[in-house]
């Protein structure tokens, strides 16, 4: 359904009226697309609070290869006011934070940021990055969940588009007191992924990398190159791996497997069978595999190892789910165990079957699709956010054993409002409200849910494992 406020705003009348009634006037998001691939605006802008911990030549080849032309000159940049054009503008700024170890050095996080922020590009990113808050030195620990604190109120109060997020990463330490360079390279796809148009509706989120001696990343060298080289590689950087999409027939399911077929996974779609007829005709849209299957069947997990084209699975995308809406006082045992059975004890059920058989490849990808709901609750809700709830508790608690004994990441997404045929349904004063409780006043696409399980499910994102990441502009609601 068509956000009407959205438009209305873009209108002069519009304009005026949410500007004099201090109404919330949402910015249209420049998404990714083969024509326009990187974030509008002049150059990125790299710069470093303190002493860096990172590998800095490193970082600054992976920077590099973000798309922008990288600029670490700060002369003068004080002097460019947010009226001036948007070449002059910068497209990102990264602050490298990874070396703020006590509170008074803090202070430079303020004095690196504050005189560039009126130079950011609408639709432009602020990405800060920062090390693990340590479990030894409560100082450096309480420095560093400081920018956690600042990176999620900077978010709500960037206007136009703009976004803020905070990228832990590994750092040198006691044990290890030069950062190898392989650290580094194992947050690239991360780097890449924020720093792009392919996030345009996460805002205000706090991820952590693994170290390379951590990491379960294929790699670039064990992935595919592509019939024309590295450069096809890195167009289509899923090829040659399979993937499964469970509830692929509709809404945020479809929208995944058509980004992972864009990147060049085959894909397998998976619904229910009454959604057969649908199913088959995006399966043969995206040259994938219909699988007309009930994830809730006991054995799924073996129906679907035996229905690989290839025998085995690269990425595993769980996505199916149901509501059924009522309060506590309201709801029948059935409406409580049908939601529970098939958006968390299926989900369990089949990853542990598909792990057990092997059917999940080593350098797999295995991402969940938790909820908003799961984070801060919703009313009406509590069997659908006690399941979402439910699956973030699986991913944090397998992430660590997936990666040791199957070399398999674990991840999941946590939608928030997002424009669906679902949500077109409910009532329209919840509706709204549901589009404008964010940082970015508008609701997000299945596209944007897409684009993040794409980043997870990268052949270069084994260092991202046990993350839940909300795709949700930031909602006011949940931490």
């Amino acid at each position: 359904m068509a956000d009407r406020y959205f438009h209305l705003t873009r209108t002069r009348p519009g304009r005026f009226l949410s500007k004099r009634l201090g109404l919330p006037r949402p910015e249209p998001l420049r998404r990714w697309s083969a024509e326009r691939p990187t974030l509008r605006g002049g150059p990125l802008l790299h710069l470093t609070a303190g002493q860096s911990r990172c590998a800095d030549a490193a970082l600054a080849a992976a920077l590099d290869g973000c798309g922008p032309h990288v600029r670490t000159d700060t002369a003068g940049i004080s002097g460019i006011s947010d009226t001036s054009g948007t070449d002059a503008h910068h497209s990102a700024v990264v602050l490298d934070a990874t070396g703020i170890r006590a509170v008074a050095e803090l202070r430079a996080v303020h004095e690196a940021l504050h005189p560039v922020l009126r130079s950011l590009a609408p639709g432009g990113r602020v990405l800060v990055l920062g090390s693990p808050p340590s479990a030894e030195d409560h100082h450096q620990a309480a420095a560093q969940q400081a920018l956690e604190g600042f990176v999620r109120s900077l978010a709500k109060e960037l206007t136009r588009g703009r976004t803020a997020q905070l990228l832990r990463l590994p750092v040198a330490s006691a044990e290890r007191p030069q950062p190898a360079e392989a650290d580094v390279r194992a947050a690239e796809s991360t780097l890449r992924f924020l720093l792009s148009p392919k996030s345009a509706f996460l805002s205000g989120q706090v991820i952590e990398v693994a170290g390379a001696a951590d990491s379960t990343s294929a790699g670039r060298a064990s992935g595919p190159t592509g019939p024309d080289g590295p450069a096809a590689a890195d167009e289509r950087p899923l090829g040659g791996r399979t993937a499964l999409v469970t509830g692929a027939a509709r809404g945020i399911g479809e929208a995944v497997a058509s980004t992972l077929a864009r990147d060049g996974a085959h894909v397998v779609c998976l619904d229910v069978p009454g959604a057969e007829d649908r199913l088959s005709a995006l399966a043969a849209r995206l040259e994938g595999t219909a699988l007309p299957l009930d994830i809730a069947a006991p054995d799924a997990g073996e129906r679907i190892a035996a229905a690989l084209p290839d025998g085995a699975l690269d990425i595993l995308v769980h996505n199916a789910g149901i509501t059924r809406d009522r309060r506590l006082v309201n709801m029948s045992a059935e409406r409580w165990e049908s939601v529970l059975e098939v958006n968390l004890d299926s989900v369990l059920r089949s990853t542990d079957q598909l792990l057990r058989a092997g059917a999940v490849r080593r350098g797999g990808r295995i991402v969940a699709t938790a909820s908003i709901a799961g984070i801060a609750g919703n009313t009406g809700q509590t069997n659908y956010a006690a399941s979402k709830a439910g699956v973030i508790g699986m991913v944090r608690s397998l992430a660590p054993r997936a990666a040791a004994e199957h070399g398999v990441t674990v991840n999941a997404v946590a939608p928030g409002f997002i424009e669906t045929e679902m949500t077109a349904a409910v009532p329209f004063l919840v509706r709204e409200a549901g589009r404008r409780m964010n940082s970015l006043s508008q609701g997000g696409l299945p596209v944007d849910v897409a684009e993040t399980t794409a980043w997870l499910a990268h052949p270069d994102s084994g260092g991202v494992r046990g993350q839940v990441v909300r795709v949700c502009g930031q909602s006011l609601l949940g931490a």
